[in-house]
């Protein structure tokens, strides 16, 4: 990985640590990510004392940093399915569960058409127990460093806006 794509993630990483746990290396079956965040809330509603618990929900979410010289359609889908694999194995559907995502951010030198089109129509969901014990959902936003373009499918659009504002153009206010 060359420096400009190094200091790329570090910037992608260092956003991403306010708010979740971050792992280095992460090593997972079928493959390894430079860096991986993962969140976690747990919100829940008393009944007069802490012990007396009325109600909770849990939500989820696990990003996976992918970086790479050139992303072509079979080397998105291996990661796609390793991420999905990794991701489905963390989720622990019970009744207070409410939502996870897993997410899958890459950051490109060179994009194929046809790995833009994987990308954009990579869709997937599923609801745990008729939607009883919460869902999940599938997020991809990418990067493509020679233009500078951002794509995403379309539940990925907060990661793409994650990339947008770190690495696009600077926008100024109007009359400055």
């Amino acid at each position: 990985m060359d420096t400009a794509m190094q200091e790329r993630l570090e910037k992608l990483v260092n956003v991403y640590s306010h708010r979740y746990d971050i792992h280095r290396d992460l090593a997972v079956e079928g493959g390894s990510f430079p860096a991986a965040a993962f969140y976690f809330l747990r919100d829940e509603n008393y009944l007069i004392r802490r012990d007396k618990v009325l109600n909770a929900v849990e939500t989820h979410e696990y990003v996976y940093f992918y970086v790479t010289e050139h992303l072509d359609a079979a080397a998105l889908q291996t990661q796609i399915d390793i991420t999905m694999a990794d991701g489905m194995s963390r989720i622990k559907p019970n009744r207070e569960h409410m939502s996870s995502f897993v997410t899958l951010v890459i950051l490109a030198e060179t994009i194929d058409p046809e790995a833009r089109v994987l990308l954009k129509k990579t869709r997937f969901r599923k609801y745990f127990r008729l939607a009883l014990h919460g869902w999940m959902e599938y997020h991809i936003a990418a990067m493509e460093t020679s233009t500078n373009s951002f794509l995403s499918n379309p539940a990925g659009k907060e990661a793409r806006k994650t990339l947008e504002l770190n690495f696009g153009p600077k926008r100024t206010k109007k009359g400055e």
